[in-house]
């Protein structure tokens, strides 16, 4: 029982905060998995950057993968992503020339064009009450680019200013939940990441937009996709439906405007849920991959035949941590990721 066709599989990681534990419990947490799915043979381990959310622990993205990329060897570390919006590009081409110096070719630069957060709180970081549109994403981008090689035009305003250090530049890639960015990531030739675990109804035309766009740029000739899938894996598909209890609730009370740390399974089962809410909960988790071994196996092939994906990154939130490092075991028995992949690096 293996995937009809193996293909790299990595982490994406929220840093969540649950019910009755404290943020510095959930760093060590994630401490812990990064180690143990990097013995697992999974690819690469990701953080997403959110802020102002009880339940997420990851605001502060770039010193976690350094702490990531501290407590591993071998596992490529990044972000998934950083939201442009909330920096100078200046400061992003810094923060992560830095983290190349200290983990050479194991560095992942994914860039989103969300905040990841409410506009209050994305007022505060930026310190500006203008928003950061459309048209200004791709500027803003390009500016980053150049900063990371070193690459303005002559006559650019900031042609002067270098980004330091300036070594082990990690490779950029673009992260998106619509068409805008998979159209970008074309255009620009760029590697390409989609939030498959909660924008699956854009999925399919936002992955055939990006390789139909894509042109080929400097080291790279060929498009490279990445599906971001929620995933719960246990030994029975009972008790995996029961895992992924506390995701729908968490869920609700995000899209209603009231986040909470992440929940157990027993304040999830005991909540009391009205019909409307129960539907919009199923809804918002429709996409999610959950179950025994065999149900998730089935699951994920079905999404890598629809997505033709190059790689698949996994995120699971459940609680306690030991069932959750125990999905990606489940899955990494049944992927026989000890059979060794190549993810893209550069």
């Amino acid at each position: 029982m293996s995937l009809s066709r193996p293909l790299p599989l990595s982490v994406l990681d929220l840093v969540p905060v649950v019910s009755g534990s404290t943020p510095a419990q959930a760093v060590r947490n994630t401490l812990d998995l990064a180690r143990r799915t990097e013995r697992l043979s999974y690819a690469r381990y990701w953080i997403a950057e959110h802020h102002g959310m009880p339940g997420i622990a990851s605001s502060a993205t770039s010193i976690l993968i350094g702490q990531v990329g501290a407590a591993t060897t071998s596992i490529r570390v990044g972000s998934g992503g950083i939201m442009l919006p909330n920096h100078a590009p200046l400061v992003i081409a810094e923060q992560f020339g830095t983290l190349g110096a200290l983990f050479p070719g194991r560095v992942d630069l994914g860039i989103g064009r969300a905040p990841g957060t409410d506009p209050a709180t994305a007022h505060a970081l930026r310190r500006s009450s203008g928003q950061l549109s459309a048209d200004d994403f791709p500027e803003q981008l390009a500016e980053l680019v150049a900063f990371l090689g070193n690459s303005f035009p002559p006559n650019h305003p900031l042609r002067m200013v270098t980004a330091v250090p300036h070594s082990g530049i990690p490779p950029v890639w673009l992260l998106g939940s619509s068409g805008y960015s998979a159209q970008l990531a074309g255009y620009l030739g760029l590697p390409f990441a989609f939030a498959h675990h909660f924008s699956s109804i854009n999925t399919l035309p936002a992955l055939e937009l990006y390789r139909s766009t894509f042109r080929p740029s400097p080291g790279r000739d060929q498009p490279y996709a990445m599906v971001a899938a929620a995933v719960v894996c246990a030994d029975t598909d009972e008790t995996a439906q029961w895992l992924a209890g506390p995701t729908r609730l968490a869920m609700l009370r995000m899209r209603s405007g009231h986040p909470e740390v992440f929940p157990t399974p027993e304040e999830a089962s005991a909540y009391p849920w009205t019909p409307a809410e129960r539907a919009a909960a199923d809804s918002a988790t429709a996409s999610h991959i959950v179950g025994s071994p065999e149900t998730v196996r089935a699951g994920l092939d079905a999404l890598i035949d629809a997505t033709d994906a190059d790689e698949i990154m996994i995120v699971t939130n459940i609680h306690p941590h030991a069932t959750r490092i125990r999905s990606y075991e489940l899955i990494a028995e049944f992927a026989e990721l000890t059979v060794p992949r190549q993810p893209l690096s550069a």
